[in-house]
């Protein structure tokens, strides 16, 4: 009997001999993208996972900062007699300072106008009169902190211990608790400084809300017997790629800059520090080898001073700072005040 063909699945034709590898190259490359994007996919979000729990942590922190303080009495007034400054840390102590690291207030030259204008502000402060928070930008290395701590120490130089005023220190980094130090300081009798150095805000840093509430905008308001003083080498406390991303992408860019911008408006004194003159930076150099009692020909002091200063690129109360502590060095002068 002659043989039937062979039959093939209903509506698919004859089966040939090519059509299965047929199938199984043409499913290679979906494979190998499906299993590029599952990789991905697992790199991605173990790279949020990472971020989330980042965020996780910080705000953990912070909770944990705020029932700490929440859970301890006001700082007792036997913890202020201790020093007159002190460093905050954002589990709800604060570290004395037996000593502060300043220059003498006749030592800054250059920044006589911000000088007189921040000892009124904080001399006003000082006898519980209305002043200002205040923002101290500008060129690096030209006294700003160094004035802040200046001023504190001459406006103490002839108060009686119960009517001092008290600096406090807040890194960077620990801005988020700043409400938890302002709640330990709001039932204080003494009046506070509270100074963070070197102050910006970068990326999508959003702890600067904390900064601003505490400034002007909370319900509480900045007590009474606070204040805030800054240094920061932007006037917006805000890298300038910052605020032009956010320009860029906002839906509605006026809002998104002025929403950042508005942080550096809450500080009642802008005081702006600007690269010191030549005169200005020798100045500099003088008052200090006077007043530590290093002695060099003036000629061939000016001489090696600008010297130094052009192998450092600029000219600051820093560089003059530095300048001199070679000098020193060099001679044999140890640098305790004559």
């Amino acid at each position: 009997m002659p043989q039937k063909p062979s039959k093939s699945p209903a509506g698919k034709g004859p089966r040939t001999p090519a059509t299965k590898p047929a199938r199984v190259a043409a499913k290679r490359p979906k494979a190998a993208l499906k299993a590029a994007s599952k990789t991905i996919s697992k790199t991605t979000s173990k790279a949020n996972q990472n971020v989330s729990q980042e965020r996780i942590v910080r705000a953990l922190e912070m909770i944990a900062a705020h029932l700490s303080a929440q859970g301890k009495p006001a700082v007792e007034r036997e913890t202020f007699k201790q020093a007159d400054a002190f460093v905050w840390h954002p589990d709800g102590r604060l570290a004395a300072v037996p000593r502060v690291s300043r220059v003498e207030l006749f030592l800054l030259k250059g920044v006589d106008r911000m000088r007189d204008i921040l000892m009124e502000n904080t001399e006003r402060f000082a006898n519980g009169l209305p002043a200002n928070n205040a923002l101290l930008w500008g060129a690096r290395g030209m006294g700003k902190s160094s004035l802040v701590k200046a001023a504190h120490a001459s406006i103490n130089a002839e108060r009686k211990p119960a009517d001092r005023l008290k600096l406090i220190e807040i890194h960077r980094e620990d801005i988020e608790s700043l409400p938890a130090l302002m709640e330990q300081l709001r039932a204080s009798s003494f009046r506070f400084i509270v100074f963070c150095d070197d102050l910006s805000f970068d990326g999508n840093d959003a702890s600067y809300k904390s900064l601003k509430a505490v400034l002007e905008g909370g319900i509480e308001g900045r007590p009474e017997n606070v204040i805030l003083y800054a240094t920061s080498n932007r006037r917006h406390l805000l890298a300038r790629e910052m605020i032009e991303n956010e320009r860029s992408t906002a839906i509605n860019p006026g809002e998104a800059v002025e929403e950042k911008v508005s942080l550096s408006d809450r500080f009642g004194l802008w005081l702006g520090f600007h690269r010191c003159s030549q005169d200005e930076y020798l100045a500099m150099v003088r008052g200090y080898c006077s007043h530590f009692g290093v002695k060099v020909d003036d000629n061939a002091l000016e001489r090696e001073a600008l010297e130094w200063s052009t192998t450092r690129g600029s000219r600051s109360g820093r560089v003059a700072w530095q300048f001199v502590q070679e000098l020193a060095g060099r001679l044999g002068v140890k640098l305790a005040a004559t």
